[in-house]
């Protein structure tokens, strides 16, 4: 008792149409809200998005729409907290795993090891030390 090929194909028209299914802002969501709060890289939003078989413009739309300072900040946070935790890691394990954990949650590289950069910098310069 289900819908024939035609009924669906007829029903998704309308919905497009009626602007109920929408590629761009279904994009534009879902790499916000992957930002926001599981705190995801534009490497791997993108990667996400492509696994849904979005097309590239709207993907490059969608990755645009984060802003670019939150994205430079989120970074630095979790790039803090991870140094943080690995407090009593010896310097090169502790920033190789620093690394992996940003270029897991889906970080450029280069953005990655400027962030490391400047961890390393900030803490030489603390008074305490």
């Amino acid at each position: 008792m289900g819908l024939s090929k035609a009924e669906v194909d007829q029903l998704v028209v309308r919905l497009i149409e009626e602007d109920f299914l929408n590629e761009e802002r279904y994009s534009i969501q879902f790499a916000g809200s992957h930002f926001r709060v599981k705190k995801w890289g534009k490497k791997k939003i993108e990667y996400a998005l492509r696994q849904k078989r979005i097309s590239e413009p709207n993907i490059k739309r969608a990755i645009k729409e984060i802003v670019s300072a939150d994205y430079e900040q989120t970074l630095q946070k979790l790039a803090i907290k991870k140094w943080e935790i690995l407090v009593k890691e010896p310097p090169v394990s502790r920033q190789a795993k620093t690394t992996a954990f940003l270029l897991q949650k889906g970080y450029e590289a280069q953005k990655v090891q400027q962030a490391i950069a400047w961890i390393r910098v900030s803490e030489k310069n603390k008074p305490d030390k």
